[in-house]
């Protein structure tokens, strides 16, 4: 997992490491180390290995503004620090990137997702929206597998109803999770059928409503209109986009197309245990300004994880490779 980032970031540490390494040398050869108790971090030493990290990143699919971003965060970290003789420079190094990474994962605010539909009136409405092929629709089962361990009642509104075979989809993987579908015929109003599962809570006291839409595309424009008045009608409490971590930057121009029809709130992203570059995940909250509240994490209906910064820092900063 994220094996590329991971390379990338682990070689400009090391280069940092070997100029502040030819600091303390040029020290020694001028007869004045045994003076001197610390060595500055100088600018160059940075900037030439900042350089290399831009295209690599660039490489791993992170966005350009997150690795301008990037590289500001560390240079501010870096350069000027002075460091004792005989440290260990590659973990103070290390510690730089870990809080310049952390604080472009860390969105402007969190979403404590249980909480907010405790303190909420019933129901919780959750309109997913994303690409074709992220993954949304079994991503809507998981969620509503985890809902239902943690004591919330659901129901599933099947609002594709553009795609064949979608309605089906969606019950059979309902079904395996234990959660009614409200459904209306192929071709029918995305719209109303969305209403519909709104109104079914409501008469039943269900607390979570999940509605699934037809994935869109930059292309076509009536599925997007489509979906701009899904969000109109049933006035979600949060609106989710489910991104293809897979999708590298992509995903980051897929985000954003969305954020311009229906203001995204959260982010899912789906295969990151597949997600060799890691890019997507640096960039995505950054971009959107929404929080990452989910990866998924394999097949099975347990493998949606709630997304934590650190867990993912230490993952393309660790030694582990899981």
């Amino acid at each position: 997992m994220f094996g590329k980032l991971k390379e990338k970031l682990r070689s400009f540490i090391k280069k940092v490491e070997e100029n502040v390494e030819k600091e303390e040398k040029e020290a020694e050869k001028k007869g004045i180390l045994e003076k001197i108790l610390m060595v500055e971090i100088k600018e160059k030493d940075v900037e030439e290995a900042l350089e290399d990290l831009e295209l690599e990143l660039l490489e791993a699919d992170v966005a350009l503004e997150v690795v301008d971003a990037l590289k500001e965060k560390i240079k501010e970290k870096l350069v000027g620090k002075k460091v004792r003789i005989g440290t260990d420079k590659e973990k103070i190094i290390e510690d730089a990137v870990r809080e310049a990474i952390l604080e472009i994962l860390t969105p402007p605010r969190k979403i404590d997702l249980l909480e907010e539909i405790r303190k909420s009136e019933k129901p919780y409405v959750i309109l997913f929206v994303g690409f074709n092929g992220s993954g949304k629709t079994t991503t809507i089962a998981k969620l509503a597998h985890w809902l239902k361990k943690n004591g919330f009642s659901v129901v599933i509104a099947a609002s594709d109803t553009f795609r064949a075979g979608a309605i089906e989809q969606l019950e059979e993987h309902a079904k395996r999770v234990g959660v009614k579908v409200i459904k209306h015929s192929y071709g029918a109003d995305p719209a109303a059928v969305a209403y519909d599962a709104i109104q079914h809570a409501k008469a039943r006291g269900i607390d979570v409503v999940l509605i699934d839409t037809a994935g869109r595309s930059e292309t076509n424009r009536n599925l997007m209109d489509e979906m701009r008045k899904i969000a109109r009608v049933t006035k979600p409490n949060l609106v989710v986009f489910v991104g293809d971590s897979l999708a590298g930057n992509a995903i980051v121009e897929q985000a954003r197309q969305f954020n311009d029809a229906v203001k995204i709130d959260a982010v899912i992203l789906t295969k990151l245990d597949a997600d060799a570059r890691g890019g997507a995940a640096l960039s995505i909250s950054h971009v959107t300004n929404a929080p990452i509240l989910f990866v998924g994490i394999g097949q099975g209906y347990d493998d949606l994880m709630p997304f934590d910064e650190k867990w993912f820092v230490e993952r393309i900063l660790g030694e582990e490779n899981a």
